[in-house]
């Protein structure tokens, strides 16, 4: 049987799902159409239902739940990992509900983190993750930044506002929810049931060979150093990414309450 199943370039989706899609582990039969792609993008198409498998941000998933559930394995939840709002000046006094402010999409957590911060903030413009550093250095407005670029802004001058993941924690004393992974929920339940298994399967094989690189990891990387990878992969990648647990679907459930949205369908495989 093969399955469409979407994820990221970025290290840490390509170091959860590398023996997966490259047979380093027993795939039990079944077969992956594996299409890599920014997680606004995967979220436009789980709108749309395109996908068998998809990496979504926690911030869509109550709108999608009609045509997916989400799976155990393979999401991104932990401490200290949110995005971060960042400027170009470290002395200007900036009043947020006026500047115009860059986020990595709209229905991201990102997203939903900075609404929850800033509520009356209305001046937004949405942009793919990796184009918002030069938005703020062009000195365009503020951004919302995630993935490496938490790691690489400091280097180009720029300067962090606030912490939204931090913001998050006080609120709630509950891990951010970034990104889950979801399946059709019309899919027989033994083949989801077998597919969040080899998602954790693939992770704990990358886990137990880990701190080697893939060249999986590398090639989808872009021009990443390698050390930036491993910031990557220690930062978004945790046990939560094995099993979201108890605590890590309260988590979840937390931020689908925030939206004021009560779900019909049940959330969690």
């Amino acid at each position: 049987m093969k399955l469409t199943l979407g994820f990221s370039p970025c290290p840490n989706d390509t170091f959860i799902f590398d023996a997966l899609v490259n047979s380093k582990i027993d795939t039990e039969g079944l077969e992956f159409d594996v299409v890599l792609e920014d997680v606004q993008t995967l979220n436009e198409w789980a709108k749309k239902g395109k996908i068998d498998i998809t990496k979504i941000s926690y911030g869509l998933l109550p709108f999608i739940l009609t045509d997916y559930i989400v799976l155990n394995s393979g999401g991104a939840l932990g401490k200290g990992v949110g995005p971060l709002l960042i400027s170009h000046s470290i002395d200007k006094k900036w009043i947020i509900e006026d500047a115009l402010i860059a986020i990595p999409g709209e229905n991201t957590t990102a997203h939903f983190l900075f609404s929850l911060a800033y509520p009356h903030a209305k001046n937004k413009v949405f942009l793919r993750f990796d184009e918002i550093e030069k938005f703020v250095l062009e000195k365009k407005g503020l951004g919302v930044i995630i993935h490496e670029n938490r790691f690489t802004y400091k280097q180009k001058g720029l300067y962090k506002i606030i912490d939204l993941g931090d913001y998050w924690e006080k609120q709630t004393d509950s891990p951010i929810p970034l990104g889950g992974i979801v399946i059709r929920r019309n899919l027989n339940k033994d083949i989801q049931k077998k597919v969040d298994r080899l998602i954790q399967k693939s992770l704990q094989y990358s886990f137990d060979h880990y701190p080697q690189m893939s060249d999986y990891v590398r090639n989808h990387a872009q021009e990443m150093d390698e050390s930036i990878m491993r910031q990557h992969i220690d930062l978004y990648v945790n046990d939560y990414s094995l099993n979201l647990g108890k605590r890590g679907k309260t988590a979840v459930l937390e931020m689908i309450k925030k939206m004021n949205i009560n779900p019909v369908y049940p959330v969690f495989l």
